[in-house]
């Protein structure tokens, strides 16, 4: 695997609709929580910028692994992009790190932050002190060489960590797992749209080969570690924890 450093321009024919199709998917993604962070009835404005810190964050990790694994975990269909590319990333796949986060941090803050429901469960606090087994389970399922797999369980298992570590303590709220609920139904819908397309294409040797519709699990389980993970970050930026 090399880290692909270069910015270039790779003509796919004419300017159209169709190669336009992944940066339209992030135009509509963001529109509405962009919008409305500037209304008066959704009081976001103020906040953007811890959220914008989060994903920034979160982008940190999940970039350097997307470059380091296209063009052999996945890669992009030329066909529904511009064909400019940094650092072998479309420009749609650059603003996806960008809009979805932001979209669903926004999400979280409108309908789940403020939701009375307190951290410390006893069945929940067993949860997320069991989500970071996926670290070293997922160490050893990529070492069977499925390593996309691995790779995604443990980026979860890490998000349950840095949960416990910043004292954040989402995982320990049912609202978190409605929060989830939600974040896979959205993964359905978009990730339903760029696998089915396909905008996005697999090395199927490197994962299960298990698909729910069209959606590698992976995708799920990798949608889940990016935008909880954004979420936790966020919650830490607010003040949000939980001492003791």
């Amino acid at each position: 695997m090399s880290f692909q450093a270069s910015i270039y321009y790779q003509p796919n024919g004419s300017f159209s609709g169709v190669s336009a199709e992944y940066l339209i998917f992030n135009i509509i993604v963001a529109a509405g929580p962009v919008y409305l962070t500037f209304t008066r009835g959704a009081n976001f404005a103020e906040k953007a910028p811890k959220a914008l810190a989060a994903l920034a964050l979160m982008a940190a990790v999940f970039v350097p692994w997307d470059i380091l694994v296209t063009g052999r975990h996945w890669w992009f269909n030329d066909a529904y992009t511009l064909g400019f590319h940094i650092a072998g990333l479309p420009l749609g796949e650059w603003l996806f790190f960008l809009t979805v986060p932001y979209a669903c941090i926004f999400t979280w803050e409108m309908f789940f932050a403020a939701k009375n429901d307190v951290p410390g469960k006893p069945f929940l606090r067993g949860v997320q002190m069991a989500l970071p087994l996926l670290v070293p389970f997922g160490g050893w399922v990529f070492s069977t060489g499925l390593e996309y797999t691995g790779l995604a369980l443990i980026s979860l298992g890490l998000t349950a960590l840095l949960d416990i570590v910043l004292r954040t303590h989402i995982f320990q709220r049912a609202t978190a797992y409605l929060f989830t609920l939600m974040v896979a139904g959205l993964i359905l819908i978009f990730n339903g749209y760029l696998t089915a397309r396909p905008v996005v294409l697999y090395g199927e040797e490197y994962q299960l080969g298990f698909r729910i519709i069209t959606i590698p699990v992976e995708d799920f389980i990798y949608g889940f570690a990016l935008l909880l993970g954004g979420v936790v970050l966020y919650q830490r930026f607010m003040g949000r924890v939980q001492h003791g």
